[in-house]
C-alpha cells in the first residue's frame, strides 16, 4: 500500500478529529467534551488537535458547517428525479428520523449558539450558517411539492421547520412522536391546503 502523503495524512487527521468530536460531545455533552478527551477519542495528542483547530469552539464549529452542507447535499441526492409528492413526502420524513436517531447535531448547535449568545460572541456568519441551511432545504422542498409557488411560506421558515424538528431533539427522547413523523404530517398538511387553496 503506498504511504499517505503529507496533506493525505492531515485531511485523514482532521477526519478522525471531527468524527471523535462529535461522538464526545453526544456521550458527553458539550462541558464534558474536552480537547484532551476529543484528541485521546480519536487516537492523537493534544498538539495533534492544535495543529488542526485552535478550539473546542473552532472544531464543533467546522464539524457544524460540514453537517449543514452535507443535510443539503444528502437530501438533493435522495429526492433527485422523484417528482410525486407523497414520495417527496416519505423520503423527507425517513431522512428526518435517521439524522434525529443521530441526536448529537442538535447538541451540539443549541450549546454552541446558546453559548454564544450568552457570551456576546454570537456571529452574523454563525446565524448565517444555519438561515442559509434552512433556505436551501426549504427552496428544494418548495420546488419538489409545491412548483407553483404555494403555500405562502418562505423557504427559511420551510427549512426551518423541517430542521427543527429534525434536529431538535426532545422527540427522540418521548417515544410519543419520532421527528419524521411529525416532518410527514406538517408536509402532508401544506400539500393538502396547497391542493384546496388551488384546486390542484
Amino acid at each position: 500500500m503506498a504511504r499517505l502523503t503529507r496533506e493525505q495524512s492531515q485531511a485523514l487527521t482532521r477526519e478522525k478529529l471531527l468524527r471523535s468530536a462529535g461522538d464526545v460531545v453526544a456521550r458527553y455533552s458539550y462541558d464534558g467534551a474536552s480537547v484532551e478527551r476529543i484528541a485521546e477519542e480519536a487516537g492523537f495528542s493534544k498538539g495533534a488537535f492544535y495543529s488542526n483547530f485552535s478550539s473546542k469552539e473552532d472544531i464543533l464549529q467546522q464539524m457544524l458547517e460540514g453537517n449543514a452542507g452535507f443535510d443539503v447535499k444528502d437530501l438533493t441526492r435522495l429526492l433527485n428525479g422523484i417528482d410525486d409528492p407523497g414520495e417527496v413526502i416519505d423520503v423527507v420524513a425517513q431522512w428526518s428520523d435517521a439524522r434525529a436517531g443521530e441526536k448529537k447535531w442538535g447538541i451540539i448547535a443549541i450549546e454552541m449558539l446558546r453559548r454564544a449568545q450568552r457570551d456576546g460572541t454570537l456571529t452574523d456568519s454563525q446565524r448565517q450558517l444555519f438561515t442559509s441551511q434552512w433556505e436551501q432545504i426549504g427552496h428544494l422542498l418548495r420546488s419538489k411539492l409545491f412548483p407553483s409557488g404555494h403555500p405562502e411560506i418562505s423557504d427559511t421558515d420551510l427549512g426551518g421547520m423541517i430542521l427543527d424538528l429534525t434536529y431538535g431533539g426532545i422527540a427522540v427522547y418521548l417515544e410519543v412522536n419520532t421527528a419524521g413523523q411529525m416532518v410527514r404530517h406538517i408536509l402532508s398538511a401544506l400539500r393538502d391546503s396547497a391542493r384546496v387553496t388551488h384546486g390542484k
